[in-house]
């Protein structure tokens, strides 16, 4: 613009004055300079122009991506921070959660250890109680085995009372096994007089039977129990009641088979029962027969038995 100004002015001083064709010359020239001058400032000043209007929509565009990257990079920082409190919160959940954790495995290891020194104290008590069960289970066998024997044994010991008795058999005397033992029963009608302890002479007969089978089997105990009815006794004399009669035949029932010097006499035992242990009813002449009686009972030795007994626990 200041170039125009100058070229114009310029021009009307040389129209205003005298001047020579060459100055003019050289005057136009560079005019026509200025003005190829000015269209190339002019087209520069265009070029920068529109230049400058894209930088400026360069950076308003700049600007509006800054501006987004700012609220991107807010939300990030504001996401960042949620992430780091929940990060935290998590952090201290877990710590929390791992000192919780911790702990309840230290109570667990030992309760476990607790209970693995239970289970070791009852194992060792249960195999002690297994070996205990097993004794007891032998001395049961053996026990068993030795009831057997001693049952076989009275077995044979009955069987051979009633071969040794049987021509007995009919006149009141039975022999019996009940119970582990052997019962050698004898009515009064083949022992005694009626209120007499003295044994007739069949009765004696049978008694000394029974002594030899004793004499042969020495370990056997025996218990001679007199009997009577409940009619009162009422002759004069020594016996004061049935009782003390019933102990008195016993008694001479011990005294017969005494006589037998193979009988083992620390085995005998004599016991008067009276009218107190009845085999039938004493309402009939029939019962009262049966009740006045004589029992030879016959019990293997029991010591062996009653050993293992106590040794089983």
């Amino acid at each position: 613009m200041i170039k125009k100004v100058s070229i114009g002015l310029l021009l009307i001083a040389m129209t205003s004055s005298c001047v020579s064709k060459k100055i003019y010359t050289e005057l136009e020239s560079k005019y026509t300079d200025l003005k190829k001058e000015n269209r190339s400032l002019e087209d520069e000043n265009a070029a920068l122009l529109k230049s400058k209007n894209q930088l400026e929509l360069d950076q308003d565009a700049l600007k509006s991506e800054l501006a987004k990257v700012k609220s991107e990079r807010e939300k990030l920082n504001a996401d960042y921070a949620g992430l780091n409190d929940k990060f935290k919160n998590l952090d201290a959940s877990y710590n929390a959660l791992e000192k919780n954790s911790n702990e309840a495995l230290q109570v667990n290891m030992s309760k476990n250890r607790d209970l693995l020194s239970q289970l070791d104290a009852k194992s060792k008590a249960l195999a002690i109680e297994q070996e205990r069960l097993n004794k007891n289970t032998q001395r049961l066998q053996e026990l068993e085995s030795l009831i057997a024997t001693k049952e076989e044994n009275m077995r044979k010991l009955k069987e051979t009372l009633s071969n040794a008795l049987n021509g007995f058999e009919g006149k009141g005397l039975t022999v019996e096994q009940k119970n582990g033992k052997v019962y050698v029963s004898m009515e009064n009608k083949l022992l005694f007089g009626s209120g007499s302890w003295s044994v007739g002479s069949e009765g004696r007969k049978a008694v000394v039977e029974v002594g030899k089978v004793l004499g042969d089997n020495p370990e056997i105990a025996v218990l001679i129990e007199g009997h009577t009815d409940d009619d009162p006794y009422l002759a004069s004399g020594p016996i004061a009641n049935n009782w003390d009669l019933s102990t008195k035949r016993a008694t001479a029932i011990v005294a017969i088979l005494s006589e037998n010097k193979s009988v083992n006499k620390q085995n005998l035992t004599a016991a008067g029962r009276g009218e107190f242990s009845p085999l039938a009813t004493n309402a009939t002449p029939e019962g009262k027969s049966k009740n006045r009686r004589i029992e030879i009972i016959l019990t293997p030795r029991l010591d062996e038995i009653s050993k293992m007994l106590n040794d089983i626990k």
